[in-house]
């Protein structure tokens, strides 16, 4: 199954668009605050490096049996990009497929639930497209993550993976 990962999203407050390298410079600047590296490591890309990352994102995963959807969440109000959204989906033989999950929203537009909008919005065109199961991993001190997940419907697992707890939901089917 190659679900459709490239199509634009919308939500209440958002535009969910397929990353693009147009977007690289916009997402430097709403992702430049070091706080954001506090529990995945790192730090902020340069604009050369999101421009590199963009582009390599853009072009999808080398690996058939994964698949890459990345977007952009632009804030309609004022039309600024506050950060993006990721789905890595495997599909295995059984045709059961499974999504993991990824947000991130830069540090001045937290607070106000568009992280949880977004990935919501994502989650249901996941749905919708024929998504069994959808997987994130949180840093076990990274509370506001959990809080999204949590409302996603994702619940912990005694799984863990590089320091990361493994929340987990089986989707309902269309």
């Amino acid at each position: 199954m190659r679900p459709d990962l490239d199509t634009p999203l919308h939500s209440e407050r958002l535009d969910l668009l397929p990353l693009a390298s147009e977007h690289a410079d916009e997402l430097t600047a709403a992702l430049a605050d070091p706080a954001l590296h506090i529990f995945t490591g790192g730090r902020p890309a340069t604009p050369e490096e999101m421009r590199a990352r963009c582009a390599r994102l853009a072009a999808g995963s080398p690996d058939p049996a994964e698949a890459w959807g990345n977007w952009v969440l632009r804030l309609r109000a004022d039309s600024a990009l506050t950060g993006y959204v990721q789905a890595t989906v495997r599909s295995e033989v059984s045709e059961v497929s499974e999504a993991e999950l990824a947000w991130v929203v830069g540090t001045p537009w937290q607070g106000r639930g568009l992280a949880t909008e977004a990935a919501r919005t994502l989650l249901t065109h996941l749905t919708a497209v024929g998504i069994t199961t959808a997987v994130a991993h949180i840093h076990p001190d990274h509370h506001a993550s959990a809080r999204i997940a949590h409302a996603l419907g994702l619940r912990p697992t005694p799984h863990t993976q590089d320091g990361e707890i493994r929340w987990q939901a089986d989707l309902p089917q269309p």
